[in-house]
């Protein structure tokens, strides 16, 4: 079945009804589910796998927030406009400012009520800044996975009280003759359908990057790139909101990944390129400047001899590497190889000319790689979409002529990002900036809407 739209004023008769349902339980519903909770607002939140995981799981589980008091216990001196301007200088002024200054003004806010009131352990990520972030603002759960962190904020919205009806896939929103929602209708795996009624609807059911057909019309440079995001990213938000004749915005805008380890199908972490490894292509030659991001590296690798490269490290940046889970994981897949010197690192690319890769491990941007090196074979991959719903600074989704529907919301991948509408805009943690950022203005429009 595909996303569409039934037009009633009335769900049929004995639907339940709750407050507030909510399609899709990643970090931007979850959120958007316990901030509700905390304003003592009943919620359902719609999940259409069988646990809680969607683009967040597959995430770093690394959130970019100012001001915090894991921030202030460190001595970093953050703020919205410092981390505003970080936005703004890595997208070149091209991401919507209603956008950057609402996620910016509500992520610190966000993350301290997450940690104070629902037990999730956040700290700063010390060592090394992320792509174009001036201060220490990334925050993650102790594991540093995306996982984990869904699964704290799953049991978070439990213990909140806060009910996750899994196995459910939103196919059909109600919509009466004033454009106001007044239902969903779901799927179950055996294909029957069951219906919720509310009295408002959050979107926060990711982006398009698993639409073949999506990404071919609005993102064709990354048509034949493997997607490594979360397969539930079918552009369900994006249908809906063509049929209901709502404004999109930024579908330009995604993140791009140049470090997919191939065949292994793992992501190698950008830290280390931040200190100093570098990538070279099958001629042994780097060609592009590493430390500009992750995202848009991914376009270049994939403009590369075979659409392939190589992610090269010596001895003490594997160590950093060891760090975090993904890269122990990858390691242990075989994904990471040992090669003594320059010409055994040739013979691993190919025919290479070992001189030219002494070069390029020489001209390293920090200081001279020293053998034994260590490499992974690498592609660009697409990971999710940064444009969707056009939204304003309260997460209501916008009609073509530029004002709001009445209860219909959008947060995190649904909507519109703060990536521009390129590649090269999205900036470290973009993606769960606007998630879960987004999802707490979202249930903080919803319970004003409410309480009125």
């Amino acid at each position: 079945m595909t996303p569409s739209i039934t037009r009633s004023t009335a769900m049929p008769e004995g639907t339940p009804h709750v407050p507030v349902a909510i399609v899709g339980a990643g970090a931007c519903g979850l959120v958007s589910a316990l901030s509700l909770r905390n304003a003592g607002i009943d919620c359902v939140v719609l999940e259409r796998d069988a646990v809680p995981s969607g683009s967040t799981a597959l995430s770093s589980g690394l959130i970019p927030a100012c001001g915090t008091r894991m921030q202030r216990a460190l001595g970093i001196s953050d703020s919205v406009d410092l981390f505003s301007s970080d936005i703004a200088g890595k997208t070149h002024g091209t991401a919507a400012p209603h956008l950057v200054r609402a996620y910016t003004s509500a992520i610190g806010p966000a993350i301290d009520m997450l940690a104070e009131r629902h037990g999730l352990d956040f700290h700063v990520q010390e060592g090394f800044l992320f792509p174009s972030h001036s201060v220490l603002r990334m925050h993650s759960v102790r594991e540093k996975t995306g996982a984990a962190l869904v699964a704290g904020l799953e049991r978070a919205a439990q213990a909140a009280s806060a009910d996750i009806i899994t196995q459910a896939t939103v196919r059909t929103l109600w919509i009466d003759d004033a454009q106001r929602v007044v239902g969903l209708s779901f799927e179950r795996p055996d294909g029957s359908l069951e219906h919720l009624g509310c009295d408002a609807l959050v979107l926060a059911c990711n982006g398009f990057g698993g639409n073949a057909d999506m990404v071919r019309e609005m993102l064709p440079e990354m048509r034949e790139a493997p997607f490594a995001g979360h397969t539930g990213n079918d552009g369900s938000a994006i249908a809906w909101g063509r049929a209901l004749g709502a404004r999109l915005a930024d579908l330009g805008g995604y993140q791009g990944h140049g470090s997919w380890a191939t065949p292994h199908g793992a992501l190698i972490s950008w830290a280390m390129m931040m200190e100093g490894a570098i990538q070279i292509n099958a001629r042994g030659e780097r060609f592009h400047r590493e430390t500009d991001g992750y995202s848009e590296a991914a376009v270049k690798v994939l403009a590369q001899p075979g659409g392939v490269a190589w992610y090269v490290m010596d001895t003490p940046l594997v160590a950093l590497g060891r760090s975090f889970p993904d890269f122990v994981a990858a390691e242990a897949a075989g994904a990471v190889k040992t090669c003594a010197d320059a010409q055994a690192l040739a013979a691993v690319l190919g025919d290479a000319d070992p001189a030219v890769v002494a070069a390029s491990c020489a001209g390293a941007p920090k200081r001279p790689l020293l053998a034994p090196f260590h490499v992974v074979k690498v592609t660009g991959a697409l990971f999710h979409t940064q444009g969707g719903l056009d939204i304003d600074a309260h997460c209501r989704v916008l009609r073509d002529d530029g004002t709001p529907f009445p209860n219909l919301l959008a947060a995190g991948g649904a909507a519109r990002g703060v990536s521009g509408n390129a590649v090269w805009g999205y900036m470290s943690g973009n993606g769960l900036l606007s998630a879960v950022g987004g999802g707490a203005i979202a249930a903080a429009t919803v319970a004003g809407m409410l309480h009125r």
